[in-house]
């Protein structure tokens, strides 16, 4: 769906001509939690005769953190409406927590669908914050309003549009820092709903060739350089891990390879971001259970998120060099399939022993991330919505993170930073241990089927495809890339885009 437009006004907020005005709304717990409307919304309060947040209180408003309170303004501004979003208790700095401001903008502008324009008029401090204020407001408006097209044949019955255009308050719109956060903003939409987009769709219409198919035209237009291996490459290249993955499925798989060279710059960091695109995962021999087996769509979550991100450096054009690898398969049972038992020889020239055919994403990974650590890299950077055991330990929001010692701290600062928390966990030398095979290099899973540790199972099992000296992190997003639950905050039903915005900002820092 399209992304709708995003422009900065400096005229007064009472007096712009748009369907709807979103205003920031505190408790105040000192106060007996009276209500207080937060910086840029003083014209509206003003307008209201003092009667603002009376009024608010009257219609259930409590300024908790998300809560959107809707009030017909009758005249009393120009625009019709009246949105507040709770920000939670008043803070003590100039302005809320970024993660609040994000998640209250995104619930804001996904409440107005069928509203055409809207206005935010959030606070936004008038010092060196500024820019990263602007930016949580931006990512949160133009996330939240998101919303996949879908499949129906005909309209669904009081089925609201999103909002089309979205007109930011800020005190100069010719600021210049204010301007290029707008165009990097609508850089990361684009490339948080492309993702979101893939992950949403069917998994018959999205099996490894489409996929790969849609990734290289992106890629092309976005002027990316664009590598994809066939079936047959793939396996005349030794990529043991994929094509035994693969190998099941009447789908043949892909490895697709994107970079991005930045301009003027001699010897630039060298990244590699590589991602996990099993387009369903049926668990292959070992068969997963029935129920809920359709969200498996989402088990190329990881591979999504990397295409995209690299959609975006593209847009922002940083002075890194990066690649992005996307391993795409898809694991089903049948007479050809790989099975428990099995001896593959990886793309490095491992060897492994195979215990479980659903463990088949960190097949396919240790593949591409060989093939990306021989191309040459300085930080290696991947992600996949790997174990249960993931969601098991860290919940839903929170992404396992395991690595070397700098590539996680820098991965877990840029997810603090974007609202996409990621939490460090060990390598144990003892899990390691446990996945030595009697007549291979390493098991595939622990020798004992024993499910214990088996987020770091993963971890571990992925190191041994990395080569000495290179800084790396593996992002396990098994929880954080698909949101089966309501819509909250910016977060829609379905793909999440989880860690694209962590993962730009990396490549930024570095």
């Amino acid at each position: 769906m399209t992304q709708p437009s995003l422009s900065l006004v400096d005229t007064d907020p009472a007096e712009l001509a748009v369907d709807a005005i979103v205003i920031g709304l505190h408790s105040q717990p000192d106060q007996d939690g009276a209500l207080l409307p937060a910086p840029g919304a003083e014209s509206i309060t003003a307008a209201f005769d003092g009667k603002l947040t009376a009024t608010l209180a009257l219609l259930g408003a409590t300024g908790a953190p998300g809560e959107v309170t809707k009030l017909a303004t009758l005249g009393t501004i120009t625009a019709p409406l009246v949105v507040a979003v709770g920000l939670g208790d008043e803070p003590s700095g100039a302005s809320p927590e970024l993660e609040t401001l994000r998640r209250g903008t995104g619930a804001a502008v996904r409440s107005l669908a069928g509203s055409a324009t809207v206005a935010l008029a959030l606070p936004l401090p008038d010092d060196e914050d500024a820019p990263r204020v602007l930016r949580a407001i931006l990512e949160g408006a133009l996330l939240g309003g998101y919303r996949f097209a879908g499949y129906k044949t005909k309209p669904q019955k009081g089925r609201r549009e999103p909002v089309t255009a979205l007109q930011v308050h800020v005190p100069d719109a010719a600021d210049e820092a204010a301007a290029a956060e707008l165009v990097r903003a609508e850089a990361v939409g684009r490339a948080v709903r492309q993702a979101r987009d893939w992950v949403n769709m069917a998994p018959n219409l999205l099996q490894p060739a489409p996929f790969a198919d849609l990734v290289q035209a992106a890629a092309t237009e976005a002027g990316l350089a664009v590598e994809v291996l066939d079936f047959e490459q793939l396996k005349a290249g030794g990529y043991g891990g994929i094509v035994a993955v693969g190998q099941g499925s009447e789908a043949p798989p892909r490895l697709v390879k994107l970079t991005y060279t930045p301009e003027g710059v001699t010897d630039p960091k060298r990244v590699a971001l590589v991602g996990k695109g099993i387009t369903f995962d049926t668990g292959g021999v070992s068969i997963k259970p029935s129920a809920g087996m359709w969200e498996m769509k989402s088990d190329m979550a990881g591979a999504a998120a990397v295409g995209a991100t690299m959609l975006a450096i593209a847009a922002v054009k940083p002075g890194v060099a990066v690649s992005g690898y996307l391993a795409i398969a898809e694991n089903m049972p049948s007479g050809s399939a790989y099975r428990p038992g099995d001896v593959i020889t990886m793309y490095n020239g491992k060897r492994v022993e195979v215990f479980n055919t659903d463990a088949e994403g960190r097949m396919v990974l240790g593949d591409a991330m060989a093939r990306a650590c021989e191309d040459g890299t300085d930080y290696l950077f991947e992600t996949s919505t790997l174990t249960g055991g993931q969601v098991i330990s860290l919940g839903k929001r929170i992404a396992g993170l395991m690595g070397s010692e700098e590539a996680t701290t820098l991965v877990k600062t840029a997810g603090d930073a974007v609202g996409e928390p990621a939490w460090p966990m060990p390598l144990p030398d003892d899990v390691r241990k446990g996945m030595e095979s009697e007549i291979a290099d390493i098991c595939q899973t622990n020798a004992n089927l024993d499910r214990a540790g088996h987020m770091l199972q993963g971890g571990v099992f992925l190191r041994e495809f990395v080569e000495p000296g290179v800084e790396w992190a593996h992002i396990d997003i098994a929880g954080p890339g698909y949101h089966s639950g309501e819509a909250t905050g910016y977060w829609t039903k379905g793909g999440t885009g989880v860690p694209i915005r962590t993962l730009l900002h990396l490549v930024e820092t570095l």
